[in-house]
């Protein structure tokens, strides 16, 4: 025998269990895997360890231990001989799954496809030291092997001068998403998922039928749930918010911009809308109040309101030391506003002026001589004609004061000009 065979969990499902006398005691229907067996150290392979298979010999089904048992390939089809048979029970063993149960013909999540896929196999591996589970079949060669068709067809195709593909994904870069089985309970601390950004992550979660949707997206924690959250669909985000506790959802919310909030809340029931704005924290439940007042039509409805404003007569040394001390979001900061005493708008200065600009000069002396600002009542439909004809990347948003209320940042308005068209 070798010292190493693969083989295919089709290959061995429903085929003879054979005792090492060589009788036959019963069908293989299942693998059972240990996933704590796993080596926890950084860039370790995850490689689940057989540790069982389940046998039906007829009236019932026997689990047995799978340390004394060994595999032989024979053509297309792998055998299981047990030298000792022993039984083992299941009742007290914690993180383990049932492959066929719980992985073949469920969807899983292509970590580095970053997609949702069907397992239609699952590839092992026996050495010495175990069986391990090392990849899944996602392709049409599974469907093909399961049904017993690979080999004509392979054959076939050879005439032809076609190659069948096989499409396989390594365990590591795999996660589960089913929740048929509360054996795959997702690690807030450790699911894969969080690896994904939140646009590819929002794009699978879609994806997904609602029970799942709400089980996945329930296990990400509250920053990384928001951030999701902003990239999904309307409709996606909607049914979101409504399966999850009022609390739960008053917090993502909370931790979204206010005009993401409010987006979503423009497309929610009166009554629900009041009980989420309840029970959000005083500050960002007015701010979403402020953006639900605007018409959908006005500037004020997807304005920004998280700008980061100085006042104009600091100087440029002081005023880059204010931001590495507030520290603000990324975002937010492509553009300095500058306001008064009274928060009326003075001027804009972009970050890049700021950062080559003389340390010793004052903001007053850099900013932009004619700043383009929007009205919060002007049409949406101008400011794309506006960030085009000018090159901005932020524009500020003034109201009949010449108070500044917010901006409209660059990607507001692809967002919405793409929503529009796909309700055309």
């Amino acid at each position: 025998m070798t010292t190493q065979t693969t083989f295919y969990l089709s290959q061995v499902l429903g085929r003879k269990f054979f005792s090492s006398d060589g009788n036959i005691t019963g069908k293989v229907t299942d693998f059972l895997v240990d996933l704590s067996a796993l080596d926890p150290s950084p860039g370790k392979p995850v490689r689940p360890k057989v540790i069982a298979v389940k046998v039906d010999v007829g009236m019932y089904e026997r689990v047995l231990d799978f340390s004394s048992l060994e595999i032989i390939q024979e053509n297309r089809t792998a055998r299981i001989y047990g030298s000792e048979i022993e039984e083992i029970s299941t009742a007290y063993l914690s993180n383990v799954i049932w492959l066929k149960e719980s992985i073949l013909y469920r969807q899983i999540v292509d970590i580095n496809g970053k997609k949702l896929e069907k397992v239609r196999d699952i590839r092992l591996v026996y050495i010495p030291s175990g069986t391990f589970a090392i990849a899944v079949d996602v392709g049409f060669s599974g469907w093909l092997r399961k049904h017993g068709l690979l080999g004509l067809m392979e054959k076939v195709s050879a005439w032809f001068g076609i190659y069948i593909e096989v499409q396989q994904i390594l365990w590591d870069d795999i996660e589960s998403v089913d929740i048929d089985t509360s054996k795959l309970l997702l690690s807030k601390s450790t699911s894969k998922l969080t690896s994904l950004h939140p646009s590819d992550l929002a794009d699978i979660i879609e994806d997904l039928d609602k029970a799942t949707r709400t089980y996945v997206f329930a296990t990400l924690d509250e920053d990384h749930a928001a951030d999701v959250l902003e990239e999904m669909e309307p409709n996606a985000q909607i049914q979101i918010i409504e399966s999850l506790p009022l609390e739960k959802a008053a917090d993502l919310l909370e931790k979204m911009d206010a005009d993401e909030a409010a987006d979503i809340l423009d497309e929610l029931e009166d009554d629900k809308v009041e009980m989420l704005l309840k029970e959000m924290e005083r500050e960002s439940s007015e701010e979403v109040r402020e953006l639900l007042e605007y018409d959908d039509n006005e500037v004020g409805s997807i304005m920004n309101m998280e700008v980061f404003t100085l006042p104009a007569d600091l100087t440029v040394e002081e005023a880059i030391s204010v931001i590495r001390k507030e520290q603000p979001d990324p975002m937010h900061i492509n553009t300095v506003f500058l306001i008064d005493d009274d928060e009326r708008f003075i001027s804009v200065i972009p970050l890049a002026h700021l950062v080559i600009a003389d340390p010793s000069k004052l903001l007053s002396g850099i900013m932009e001589s004619k700043p383009v600002t929007v009205m919060d009542t002007d049409k949406i439909d101008t400011l794309a004609e506006i960030i085009s004809k000018y090159n901005l990347l932020t524009v500020p948003v003034i109201n009949s004061n010449n108070q500044l209320e917010g901006m409209v940042l660059i990607e507001d308005i692809v967002d919405d000009l793409l929503d529009k068209r796909k309700t055309k």
